[in-house]
């Protein structure tokens, strides 16, 4: 928190999103958008290009509404005839590209707004070098600085609101308070391939659709007695409802699916904090499976000539460096196999992801832990703003 900024007169702030991969992207400028104004005290404006993804997350949202309030933020459709007069922190998400009206009209404001381009989330080495660095209009001379969101101490951070670590450990207190007696968590067995006694397990899976699929069904149940598999509304909930009624999988009672709405983004946090195991893809959803501390494989957003594996193993290098060398391979393996959709290779790949769950849960704790000691990313996005506002 920075004190100062709550007794300054009120900073107005426009966050710019266009949706491509869907809830990533408006996952990510919402959650902002709440802490700014919740935390900030800022009179944010989120302006956005599809209204409809934007309500499955947020279910007030009016889909025909051109301009309306919710959670004391004004939200406003992006299209072709807005035009706005600029706030004094402008938040440019991922590149998304401003209108030239609200550039000019931003050059012609004195003082100049902070122009931010928050842009996506990378544990690449080269990011550290650039968070921050200013880029020059080529036209209007205004400097638009790169905002890098990060797992290093030279990088933005990660979104994380003040109270989520105090709210994720009450709620696993009371949790762990209702579990069926005798049950320890830590000390589950998961050496052995198959398990009658134990509780089910609980499986998220937030993914797009995935010919490894099928493959991962009938593994599932050769590693569990029972197993809970929750799946939300998308093609990937379609994929498994016709693996489920088809012959493809037979499962029995062994395998339960089910497949839910979309979550506000509270509920969201607290239905990941329920589960064993996270499947999860787009940017928001990955950093909340860190913060669930829980083992979770990221299907990350493909890219054209197979760029988006190294994000993926800039990623996985980061994670695996302080994690027990079988863990670490297994969890590997397992991000190879479901983002490669190899069918072949799927089935021994969670049966070996299972045998190491033990020290996956711990090390996903322990990570969570880490990543905690860091500055969150809107505190030092709006440590930066003052700095370069001079307020």
């Amino acid at each position: 928190m920075i004190p100062s900024l709550r007794i300054a007169p009120t900073i107005t702030c426009d966050i710019f999103c266009r949706v491509v991969d869907n809830f990533g992207d408006i996952g990510v400028t919402w959650r902002l958008a709440r802490q700014l104004s919740s935390e900030f005290a800022l009179q944010v404006r989120l302006i956005v290009d599809d209204l409809a993804c934007f309500q499955k997350l947020a279910f007030d949202v009016d889909v025909n509404a051109d301009s309306q309030c919710l959670d004391g933020i004004t939200i406003l459709h992006w299209h072709k005839n807005l035009h706005l007069e600029p706030a004094q922190c402008v938040i440019e998400a991922f590149q998304c590209a401003l209108p030239t009206s609200y550039i000019n009209a931003m050059a012609a404001m004195t003082p100049s707004p902070v122009w931010l381009n928050l842009e996506y989330l990378s544990a690449e080495g080269w990011i550290g070098e650039h968070h921050l660095l200013p880029s020059p209009h080529p036209k209007t001379g205004l400097n638009k600085f790169f905002f890098f969101p990060g797992f290093r101490a030279n990088t933005g951070g990660l979104i994380r609101e003040q109270s989520l670590l105090l709210q994720q450990q009450q709620f696993q207190l009371q949790l762990e308070g209702e579990i069926e007696h005798g049950y320890q968590h830590e000390h589950t067995r998961v050496d052995r391939p198959a398990f009658a006694d134990v509780r089910p397990l609980k499986i998220f899976m937030f993914g797009y659709q995935n010919a490894a699929l099928p493959a991962l069904f009938k593994s599932i149940t050769q590693s569990w007695s029972q197993t809970i598999c929750t799946i939300p509304d998308g093609a990937l909930a379609l994929q498994a409802k016709a693996l489920k009624m088809g012959a493809e999988v037979k499962v029995e009672m062994k395998l339960q699916v089910q497949t839910i709405k979309f979550q506000p983004q509270p509920e969201f946090d607290r239905l990941l904090w329920t589960q064993d195991v996270l499947f999860v893809r787009g940017e928001d959803s990955f950093v909340r499976a860190q913060w669930a501390a829980k083992p979770f494989i990221w299907q990350i957003y493909p890219q054209a000539e197979r760029a988006h594996w190294l994000k993926l193993n800039a990623f996985l290098d980061l994670y695996c460096a302080e994690l027990a060398s079988d863990a670490a391979v297994a969890l590997r393996e397992l991000h190879r196999v479901w983002n490669d959709e190899d069918i072949d290779a799927t089935g021994s790949a969670w049966l070996a992801f299972m045998r190491q769950l033990g020290p996956l849960r711990k090390h996903a704790v322990l990570w969570a832990q880490k990543l905690s000691e860091m500055p969150d990313l809107a505190t030092q996005l709006m440590t930066f703003y003052a700095k370069t506002a001079k307020i």
